[in-house]
C-alpha cells in the first residue's frame, strides 16, 4: 500500500494554511487552543485576516494553522435579518493561560470595532475561544469548551479541516458529531483564502 492509499487518511484541504513546527522553540511548554472567528459587516474577509494577523502579533501564541473560510447563515436569527457570515478556525499554540488568551481576544474584537449591543447581533469580529488543552470548565466568564460548539457545524467543519481528529472535550469526536450534524449552511468559500503572516 502506497503512503496515500490509506483510506483512513484525510486529505488537507488545499487552502488550510500551516505554520512550520519549528516555530514551536520560542514557546516553552504551549498549550493547545482552537479559535473560532466569523464576520458579517464590512469586509468580511479583511476583519477575518485582521484577527489573523493580530493573534500571530500576540507575545507567548503562535498561529499554527488557519481553515479555509466557509460562508454560513447568522446563527438565532431570522432568516435574511443580518448578512451571512465568513467563518474560519485558526489553531495556536500559547504559553497564556485562558484568562489572558480570552483578554487577548476581546482586545481584538474591540481593535476591530465589535459592538456587544445584542446576543445574536451582527458583528464586524467574533474571537471566540473554541477549546483549550481538553480543558472543561463552567467558569461563566469563559466556558470551556465553548458552549454550543458541539451543535455548531459552521465551527466544526472549518476545525475538521485543521485537525481532522480533534475532539470536542466531553462531547466527543468533530467527524462524529459532524456526521449527526451535516454540513448544510455551511458553505466552502473556494474563491477566498486567509493566510500566516512571515
Amino acid at each position: 500500500m502506497t503512503p496515500n492509499s490509506d483510506p483512513t487518511v484525510q486529505p488537507v484541504p488545499a487552502s488550510v494554511v500551516h505554520q512550520v513546527d519549528a516555530a514551536d522553540t520560542t514557546l516553552h511548554n504551549p498549550q493547545h487552543a482552537v479559535i473560532a472567528l466569523g464576520s458579517n459587516i464590512g469586509n468580511r474577509l479583511e476583519r477575518l485576516q485582521s484577527a489573523v494577523d493580530a493573534l500571530a502579533d500576540t507575545p507567548g501564541l503562535k498561529v499554527k494553522a488557519v481553515s479555509p473560510v466557509y460562508e454560513t447563515e447568522p446563527w438565532g436569527v431570522d432568516p435574511g435579518s443580518q448578512s451571512s457570515y465568513f467563518n474560519a478556525v485558526v489553531l495556536v499554540r500559547t504559553t497564556l493561560p485562558p484568562s489572558s488568551l480570552l483578554e487577548r481576544g476581546h482586545a481584538i474584537e474591540e481593535a476591530l470595532e465589535r459592538v456587544r449591543d445584542e446576543h445574536w447581533g451582527p458583528r464586524t469580529i467574533d474571537v471566540d475561544i473554541v477549546a483549550y488543552q481538553g480543558v472543561i470548565s463552567d467558569d461563566p466568564r469563559l466556558t470551556l469548551p465553548h458552549p454550543r460548539v458541539h451543535e455548531r457545524a459552521f465551527v466544526l467543519v472549518p476545525w475538521h479541516d485543521v485537525d481532522p481528529a480533534a475532539e470536542v472535550p466531553g462531547h466527543g469526536a468533530v467527524a462524529e458529531l459532524l456526521t449527526g450534524l451535516g454540513h448544510e449552511g455551511v458553505a466552502p468559500r473556494a474563491d477566498l483564502e486567509l493566510s500566516l503572516p512571515e
